[in-house]
């Protein structure tokens, strides 16, 4: 009894943390609104156009300008207090919800409407998300970072099992507006957290001042430093082709297997239900740097590969279990991996050009998978991203070879201890083993 306490208390050890338990729980109420506006928002294009072009399209606006403008909100993140900047920009996206379901509830809703909501969340996420991601070390330190991006993925992943299937039982019953106006009500949960914080418990990154090139600084000290710039590109050809689910799973739910909206929802829930229990063992137990970055998407691309096979629905919901544990390993791992090997001064830019990596690149990828998927088949949409995958390893095992990590030394010739192996220790920090 008592080994398994102390795993519970591992596992969930950043909630010890009053300001992170408080933003945890709200963050989880607004999530699973999240994730119903996000399948309920798929599902209405789709109805609205038959395309799976143009499902790609409204994707690519909602990630358009996080692509163009993204380094640029992490110039804004690292000038400005993070808390008070995620009070307004989460009161803004309960806007353009609130906007969303007030025009699919009196039944006006236009597809030009959609894109153009489409690019003004995009707008707001240029921003939030490196705010939010690099405030989560203000929250609980270095000490408790991994543990919380892990907690981070799991609330995601949770809101993943449950918002999609709240939202196609919602869908085929009183349609899709409810959805889009329980996500705005639930933005009160999170901006009351934030809001309510103690800002005295905080450990705030003292705010870089304006100056000039700032941009430029930030693209250098990626470039000359190949722990950052090799999990950023591999996150970027990811990002483009393998996380394109929003294209391929509408599809894959109607065409494939004849199904509707429910059928939708519990695809998009059984890989929010794998990446739950994924989450949770990495908060646990998942390790940080290079090889385990390289190693989780090894895992990814497998599991899409069985995703874009499977022959039964039954085979394709276990599948889709595993790509959402493989999910949200990686993801945990490479987020992890940035923040601790990034100076403090420069972890906003760099969480900005993950956030580009991972969600800049989808106008570039959704269009194509969604074209991919319309000439060809859903299958072949998600074999485009395992592929993708496999790419990725191959440049983080080049990258490791280099940093001579796969001969268990450092680019310095240190031995690399077991479990926490120098080569892959942050810059001023040694990553946690286990």
């Amino acid at each position: 009894m008592s080994r398994v306490s102390a795993l519970g208390r591992r596992t969930f050890s950043a909630l010890s943390v009053p300001n992170y338990r408080r933003y945890f729980f709200g963050q989880s109420v607004s999530l699973v609104g999240t994730w119903m506006q996000t399948v309920a928002q798929s599902w209405l294009v789709y109805t609205l156009t038959r395309s799976a072009t143009a499902l790609g399209f409204v994707v690519a606006l909602q990630t358009l300008p996080v692509l163009v403008l993204g380094p640029y909100g992490g110039v804004i993140a690292d000038r400005v207090d993070k808390r008070r900047l995620m009070i307004v920009l989460q009161s803004l996206m309960g806007l353009q919800a609130l906007v969303l379901g007030l025009l699919a509830v009196t039944h006006v809703v236009r597809f030009w409407e959609l894109c153009v909501l489409a690019v003004v969340l995009g707008l707001n996420n240029t921003f939030e998300n490196p705010t939010r991601q690099s405030f989560v070390l203000e929250m609980v330190g270095a000490d408790q970072l991994r543990n919380a991006v892990s907690l981070n993925s799991t609330t995601v992943n949770v809101a993943r099992a449950i918002g999609p299937a709240i939202a196609g039982l919602l869908i085929a019953t009183v349609g899709e507006s409810v959805c889009f106006l329980t996500n705005a009500l639930s933005f009160v949960a999170v901006v009351y957290s934030l809001v309510s914080m103690d800002t005295g418990a905080l450990r705030p990154t003292e705010p870089t001042g304006r100056a000039k090139g700032q941009l430029r600084d930030g693209f250098r000290y990626v470039k000359g430093e190949p722990r950052l710039a090799a999990p950023l590109v591999m996150m970027a050809i990811v990002g483009m082709l393998a996380y394109e689910f929003q294209v391929t799973l509408p599809v894959v739910a109607k065409q494939t297997f004849h199904g509707g909206s429910a059928t939708y929802g519990f695809l998009t829930a059984a890989m929010g239900v794998g990446a739950v229990f994924g989450g949770l063992v990495t908060a646990a137990r998942g390790r940080t740097g290079l090889r385990h970055f390289t190693l989780a998407g090894m895992m990814f691309g497998v599991a899409i590969g069985l995703a874009a096979v499977a022959p039964l629905l039954t085979v394709e919901i276990v599948a889709l279990a595993a790509v959402g544990w493989a999910s949200v390993t990686f993801i945990a791992t490479g987020n992890t991996t940035l923040q601790l090997q990034a100076e403090p001064t420069m972890r906003g830019r760099v969480m900005s050009l993950w956030a580009v990596a991972f969600q800049g690149t989808t106008p570039i990828g959704g269009p194509l998978i969604g074209w991919i998927v319309a000439a060809a088949s859903a299958r072949i949409g998600l074999g485009v991203g395992a592929a993708a995958c496999v790419v990725a390893t191959v440049i983080g095992l080049i990258a490791m070879s280099k940093l001579g990590i796969l001969r268990g030394r450092s680019r310095h010739g240190h031995e690399a201890q077991p479990g926490r192996p120098v080569a892959e220790a942050p810059l001023g920090l040694i990553a946690e083993g286990d």
